[in-house]
């Protein structure tokens, strides 16, 4: 009697991509208060691997002021063993 081998093959990739969100900076806090610019998203000063990369051209604020959104995507692609009868 001679066995089958059934292999599938899987295979997986995940994918996160990272955009920062509106600036959260309270820049009225020396005074007791609370007031954000408005600057709705970053976009850097200068290129990637830059000193003005971490710097946003619409507030001037450090990127870590602007919320962090990551999103998450995993592609998981299955193929089914052939059978053969």
């Amino acid at each position: 009697m001679k066995k089958r081998q059934v292999v599938a093959k899987t295979s997986s990739s995940i994918t996160r991509n990272i955009r920062y969100g509106e600036c959260q900076k309270n820049h009225a806090a020396n005074i007791g208060g609370y007031a954000v610019d408005g600057c709705r998203e970053f976009m850097a000063s200068t290129g990637e691997g830059t000193s003005g990369a971490l710097t946003c051209a619409a507030c001037g604020c450090h990127r870590n002021f602007h919320r962090r959104e990551v999103q998450t995507e995993v592609v998981c692609e299955y193929s089914p063993p052939n059978y053969s009868r």
